[in-house]
């Protein structure tokens, strides 16, 4: 495996080569910008390259910038990125249209070298590496996006039936329950979407919005 490093900080950069040519990886080039990071790749065109999200100048995303030009460029490239902090919305544009080759890890996942060296080996196999504490991110975002998550399948049925504009007792009917059921699952989809009683009758024209949304 042919790697190119992109670290702004010395120590770590030098670290990585160290850590990388322990284990057998040829490191062609280590450099410390996005811009020397473009350089290196058109020269030594390597397998894969380990880029740090925020480099020189403004260290906010150069990093990220440069590895979607190389994943544009040169997609046979592998790109695995690091950084300090979660940040959902780079594993996302990193991804982008494809997922082949690629890799988001924070850089704590650096200091195990069995972990790290492992995410380098599937990236350039062509798998995607996710950052476990990224995918728990995106998750839980997922989940609280969909408002409809958190209900069990009998009070979705519920508020189904309430969307085709059904009263208690022809939900009771059609559901083939009890009209003391209905009202229970009723209440459980307030609690749930937080609905509370001030918000008087509108609860159940609200509850029913919400459905029609997700």
């Amino acid at each position: 495996m042919r790697v190119v490093i992109a670290e702004d900080s010395a120590l770590l950069r030098q670290g990585m080569v160290l850590l990388l040519e322990e284990q057998g990886i040829e490191v062609v080039e280590s450099v410390g910008d996005g811009e020397a990071l473009l350089r290196a790749v058109a020269t030594h065109r390597p397998d894969v390259c380990v880029v740090d999200v925020r480099m020189p100048p403004t260290f906010v995303d150069e990093g990220l910038r440069a590895a979607l030009v190389i994943r544009n460029r040169w997609p046979d490239v592998g790109v695995l990125v690091l950084s300090a902090y979660v940040e959902q919305s780079y594993a996302v544009d990193l991804i982008g249209d494809d997922d082949r080759g690629v890799g988001y890890l924070l850089k704590d996942r650096v200091s195990d070298v069995d972990e790290f060296v492992g995410a380098l080996k599937r990236v350039l196999l062509g798998d995607t590496v996710l950052d476990p504490e990224v995918v728990k991110q995106m998750l839980a975002r997922s989940r609280r996006k969909d408002p409809l998550s958190s209900l069990s399948p009998r009070e979705k049925d519920v508020l189904s039936a309430m969307a085709e504009g059904r009263s208690n007792s022809g939900i009771a009917a059609q559901l083939v329950v009890g009209p003391a059921a209905v009202e229970k699952h009723i209440s459980n989809i307030f609690t749930k979407f937080g609905l509370h009683p001030e918000d008087g009758e509108n609860r159940r024209v609200l509850a029913v919005l919400r459905y029609l949304g997700a």
